[in-house]
Formats: C-alpha cells, structure tokens, sequence
C-alpha cells in the first residue's frame, strides 16, 4: 500500500524496474552489491593508488547517482552511501589498514559554485552518511580537506582530455589541515568519489594530498563506468 499512495502523491516510479512506488523499490534495493572490488580504469594514470568500487556504473546505480547529483532527489543518499561504506571497507582491508587505525574519508570536492547551485554537496553529504555507516566498525572521520580550484565540466572528455582539465585544479588549505592533524595524527587517508571514470580526478585529489603529507592509501567510490574500468575479483 505505500507504494502504491507514493505513486499517487508523487508519481515515483523504481529507477531499478519502473515499479510505480518508491525511488528505489525495496527489491531493487537489495539487489544492490554488499562487497567491492578494484577498478582499475584503462589506462591506468600513472601512481594512482588502488581505486575500489562496489558497482558498475549504469543502471540503476546510474540513475541513483545522477538523481542524488543533479536531480536534487537526496533520499537516494543512503542507498548510495552504503556502496560507498562496501567500497571503504574493501580499501582498508586490501592495503592492510589496522582496525583500531583511524580513517579519513576526503571527498573529491565540487567544482567551484556547483554546490550552491544544487543548494547540496552532493559528494561531501554522501561520504559524511557513508562515515557514519562505518562508525560502530572502526574510527572513521569524513574530512573534506580539499578544495577546487575550479575546471571545465568534464562530459565528453576522453582520458587525456580529463587529465589535462583537472591538473593541478585542487589545493588543501592549511589551516584545515592543521585542525585534522591534530585530531587524527595517524589516520589513513581514502580519497572518496561516487564515480571512478580515467581516475584523472581521483589521481589529482591524490596529488593535492601528497602535496601537504598527507599520501592516499586508496580511492573508494561507488561506482566505476564500465566501459573504461576493469572490475577486478
């Protein structure tokens, strides 16, 4: 019956099977992927660290991103903050984080101006939500040190294109800086995405950290584009 008054008052439909109802329908959502795995994009920038996701990006799983992002449908933040919390968990474990080691999840900052044009950080919300999913596991801490410095949108760029906009467009205040270091002198650091496409922007974020002492061990997202990333068992 709650689908079917969500259909009437607000004409939903599942982004998974066209179900009239909910967003994203109770089936759909537990369809969804509980593990992740490494998503290397092709080619691989040069030093990137291990990029992990938990789904392909299309789908449903598309639809939910691109609803959260742009389409100001923020109930989809749960959904897509539990694949992020699978993908951390998968980071951590593969690169040998210790339990009792705290972790900084830094989200990929909005170009400058994005968001407050949503009214949303999208990126920022949905490792904030994915931090408190992991809490009772371990010390999790969501740490948005890095800021943009601004570039073009990146639709229709292909690799090279997508590493030459974003080069050298993120910096880390230092006064952030400092208030983290203070608070988790030995964390480790996961740069967080919800969509792993060349890895340029995930490898620039890397670069901003490594640039103040602060080396990412991994990059955890929810999602990689398939056609650009191998999904690796």
């Amino acid at each position: 019956m709650l689908d079917e008054a969500l259909d009437l008052f607000l004409g939903s439909r599942c982004v998974g099977c066209d179900r009239p109802g909910r967003m994203l329908c109770v089936p759909c959502r537990g369809s969804l992927s509980r593990t992740a795995r490494l998503a290397w994009p092709s080619p691989v920038p040069d030093g990137l660290v291990p990029p992990f996701a938990a789904e392909s990006y299309d789908g449903a799983v598309r639809a939910l991103v691109v609803g959260h992002k742009d389409r100001g449908q923020w109930g989809h933040r749960r959904a897509l903050a539990d694949l992020l919390a699978c993908a951390v968990r998968a980071a951590a474990t593969h690169v040998g984080v210790d339990p009792a080691t705290p972790l900084l999840l830094v989200p990929v900052p909005s170009r400058p101006g994005a968001g407050r044009q949503r009214g949303y950080e999208a990126t920022s919300a949905l490792v904030r939500t994915a931090a408190a999913r992991l809490r009772g596991e371990r010390q999790v801490l969501a740490a948005p040190l890095l800021i943009s410095r601004g570039a073009a949108d990146q639709a229709g760029l292909d690799a090279g294109g997508r590493a030459a906009n974003v080069t050298h467009s993120m910096h880390c205040p230092s006064a952030v800086l400092g208030r983290i270091a203070r608070r988790r002198p030995q964390a480790h650091v996961l740069v967080c995405d919800d969509v792993v496409t060349t890895g340029a922007t995930a490898r620039e974020a890397q670069r901003a950290l490594e640039a103040v002492g602060l080396p990412p061990v991994a990059i955890a997202a929810v999602a990689a584009t398939a056609r650009r990333s191998r999904l690796v068992a």
